[in-house]
């Protein structure tokens, strides 16, 4: 009777947790789902090709192998949960260097489905694949912007990376020394032709400051790691998506690269003097450095952060408070729960004894370089310029 007893409870604490797994994959992935097609190719597109879609709802890891549509009779589709209420994605072959783009190799804006409360299908067109028209693509870096690196060694994670530099007009033609913004995504800093969602434009920016008010700043860019993007600039794991690598990441930076760059450059490397910017992970990884690191980085520029990656950075957060200068922005478009989860950083960070904060919330804007460029100066302004 006893044993009997024993099993039918252990059956039946099996089916609750059975249950609950259920329901938090319900929580996790929503009840609803959205189905793309893609049904029309450029007329050189090899139907040999895996495509994949990539975007904010998987860390932008430019193909995963989990989200690789199906392919039946030239068709590709793939169905997508509700991971959130707003998703940003790309298509691609498997990497950002063959994303899709305009048919004249140009990038497009990141595309943006809101789910509606009941499932859907959306019929996607496909202009052209970046990879196929590169070569046409002409530098729009400016001729203060050179490559420092094209592998610099990152002996922490036993990678190498693309490392560009923008030098201040006068650069050449005087002795001073200089603040440095350390800036995330590299490939979407400077140049058209190496960027797979359209540039910044900061080296444009900043030399029409100089020009106008006589402003000066290096920017080190460093060019993300690829589908090891996501890992790099998390500093926890994450239950899907793998091993956070931002603390060696942030280490390579601090005690790797810029000794070279403060060796190299006429640099003013004190904390007061140094910064660091990025974009969606890369604005999570900026605001991880400048709570951790304040006595490197005395200012970050986080733009449309993915709180929503890393949970445990809001404790992290409240544990650290300093006088770093942050500057936080998001557009109203970039759904719900994006500007939800930057409201509530900040309004822990002001509870907690980070006194030096500037947060802006931009109406229509969205998640894409279009609009981070066009926010760009007023954000270097508050942080470089009003001290």
């Amino acid at each position: 009777m006893k044993k009997h007893l024993v099993i039918l409870i252990l059956g039946i604490l099996l089916i609750s947790c059975l249950d609950k797994k259920k329901q938090d994959d319900n929580k996790l992935l929503g009840n609803e789902v959205v189905t793309f097609v893609i049904n029309q190719f450029p007329n050189n597109h090899d139907y040999n090709k895996e495509i994949y879609i990539s975007g904010d709802f998987e860390g932008w890891s430019g193909g995963r192998e989990q989200f690789k549509l199906k392919k039946k009779n030239n068709n590709y589709s793939i169905t997508i949960p509700k991971y959130r209420e707003t998703i940003n994605f790309k298509f691609t072959q498997g990497n950002w260097e063959t994303v899709e783009c305009l048919e004249n190799g140009n990038p497009i804006e990141n595309r943006t489905y809101a789910f509606t409360g009941q499932d859907e299908k959306v019929e996607v067109n496909i202009a052209n694949w970046y990879n196929l028209v590169e070569n046409n693509q002409v530098s729009t870096a400016s001729k203060n912007v050179h490559v420092f690196a094209e592998d610099f060694e990152i002996p922490q994670l036993n990678r190498k990376r693309k490392v560009s530099v923008y030098l201040p007009p006068n650069y050449e033609t005087s002795n001073k020394h200089y603040q440095v913004l350390y800036f995330q995504d590299g490939q979407n800093v400077f140049d058209v032709k190496t960027s797979y969602t359209g540039e910044w434009e900061v080296d444009e920016t900043l030399n029409a400051m100089y020009n106008e008010m006589g402003f000066e700043l290096i920017v080190v860019a460093i060019d993300h790691g690829g589908n090891k993007r996501l890992n790099e600039y998390s500093a926890w794991d994450h239950e899907k998506y793998g091993k956070g690598e931002g603390k060696l990441y942030l280490d390579f930076l601090v005690n790797n690269l810029k000794p070279e760059i403060d060796k190299t450059y006429r640099t003013k490397p004190d904390h007061n003097n140094t910064g660091i910017m990025g974009s969606s992970l890369g604005g999570l990884f900026a605001h991880y450095a400048a709570v951790k690191r304040p006595d490197v980085f005395g200012q970050a520029g986080v733009f449309s952060p993915s709180f929503w990656y890393a949970e445990n950075g809001f404790k992290f957060t409240e544990e650290h408070p300093n006088n770093t200068k942050f500057y936080y922005l998001i557009g109203d478009q970039e759904g719900e729960e994006m500007v939800n989860n930057m409201n509530r950083m900040v309004e822990l960070m002001e509870l907690n004894g980070f006194s030096n904060i500037h947060k802006k919330i931009e109406p229509n804007g969205i998640h894409s370089e279009s609009f981070w460029k066009t926010e760009f100066k007023q954000a270097i302004s508050w942080l470089f310029i009003n001290q």
